[in-house]
């Protein structure tokens, strides 16, 4: 598309948008004059969907009037909850039915997949990883490799960019992957890097991985819900991701995980255990001898997350009826119209900025990442007191760049004559 320069083309785009409905199924935050802000922190903590009282007030009543006996009689049966976020999830993701199940939280279903999928020898015990990803991964990652006795010095290989350059190529992680062969266990990547917007080619590292003989898997957070997905045509192992950031799904919500079929359906397959894992039929039988349900919900370990999970569903029914293909072609524009604004107003007068996300669309999601000079912080915060909730990351070493403001504009409730403005503010 030919964008223009003025609020004119903005509110044109935004009256030609099929997907504006949506916006007023959000609460927009305000300044304390009544003012909606310009949001564009939906990476970090998406916004409160409207629908999500009555969701949460049809589980009060039914615990207020039911107590227990909601578990089997509410109007929503407890017992039965995941369920029915099952098929909305599958589709969001690009999996079966069976193989997607919400539960936990991302860190928490991280470490259990890996407990299921790093499964080091003497010789294939490295896990590779891209440079900067976000602390979690490296949390978990370390004590995975140290749970098992060995050196995460040795055992963890960190992918970071070429000298000067702020985001990773692909054909270097495909080098990595078959130059490390048969001593690498798991490719562990994020599926977008949080602090520079990057995507990576799923399906090429999970080809790449597989041709080595390693297990792949990916952490979802700042993809689910953002870029659409085939996990089980690209073959993924196993992933797991949040829903409190694009997913609208409220401060510490529910996760979920996936589990290809060739592995959900194998109860030899080691993990950790609990109750809520075992199969359905028998459960309540409370025998010994771990017998997990078939598919991905054999990896529960404890009762489903009832008030959480009423958020998420309010959520993935909007997701489920705007489409996810639909909001990534929003997506793609709002970003694009970002970029361009960005670029024009640089060639007017030199903003001091440097766009780190990939230029190429395909590779970005609704996020781009824009480093800053010595004072970056002083403007990220005179761009809060303007009424710009964005997000303000240090400077990472790993990456060698200094301090970067993440601004993303999300398709499901943000405008185009909010990222006008929004530019328009940044040039004042």
């Amino acid at each position: 598309m030919n964008f223009e320069n003025t609020i004119a083309f903005a509110k044109q785009l935004d009256s030609q948008d099929p997907l504006a409905k949506y916006r007023n199924q959000f609460f927009i935050p305000k300044d304390k004059d009544g003012n909606e802000q310009i949001y564009f922190c939906g990476n970090s903590l998406g916004l409160q969907p409207k629908s999500v009282q009555s969701k949460i007030n049809q589980e009060l009543e039914d615990w207020k009037n039911l107590g227990v006996e909601a578990h089997f009689h509410g109007k929503n049966p407890w017992f039965s909850y995941h369920h029915f976020l099952t098929d909305e999830t599958a589709r969001l993701v690009g999996a079966k039915e069976i193989e997607v199940v919400v539960m936990n939280s991302l860190s928490v279903n991280l470490n259990l997949l890996m407990i299921s999928f790093y499964r080091p020898t003497a010789k294939r015990n490295k896990i590779l990883i891209e440079g900067g990803a976000f602390p979690s991964d490296y949390y978990a990652v370390e004590q995975q490799i140290k749970l098992h006795g060995y050196n995460p010095d040795h055992c963890m290989i960190e992918m970071l960019p070429r000298k000067g350059e702020f985001t990773l190529r692909m054909e270097d992680i495909i080098a990595k992957i078959n130059e490390l062969e048969d001593e690498l266990a798991l490719v562990m990547f994020g599926g977008v890097n949080y602090f520079t917007g990057q995507f990576f080619d799923l399906e090429a590292i999970t080809k790449a991985g597989h041709k080595v003989g390693a297990q792949v898997g990916f952490d979802l957070a700042h993809t689910a819900g953002n870029i659409p997905l085939q996990l089980h045509d690209w073959n993924v192992d196993f992933a797991t991701w949040c829903s409190y950031k694009y997913l609208n799904s409220g401060p510490g919500g529910t996760s979920g995980i996936f589990v290809h079929e060739l592995h959900a359906n194998n109860p030899q397959l080691p993990r950790l255990a609990g109750w809520w894992g075992y199969d359905e039929k028998t459960r309540f039988k409370m025998q010994k001898g771990f017998l997990p349900q078939v598919g991905a919900a054999g990896w529960q370990m404890s009762n489903a997350q009832i008030f959480p999970m009423a958020i998420h569903k309010a959520s993935l029914e909007i997701f489920d009826e705007a489409g996810i293909d639909n909001l990534r072609a929003k997506s793609l524009l709002l970003t694009g119209f970002l970029e361009y604004l960005i670029d024009e107003a640089n060639k007017e007068n030199d903003l001091g900025f440097k766009i780190i996300t990939p230029r190429n669309a395909a590779e970005r999601g609704c996020q781009l990442s824009l480093m800053t000079g010595a004072n970056g912080k002083q403007l990220f915060e005179k761009l809060t007191q303007k009424g710009v909730i964005a997000d303000w990351r240090e400077p990472n070493e790993a990456f060698g760049i200094g301090g970067v403001i993440r601004v993303a504009p999300t398709p499901l409730y943000n405008t185009f004559e909010e990222v006008f403005k929004f530019v328009e503010i940044l040039k004042n």
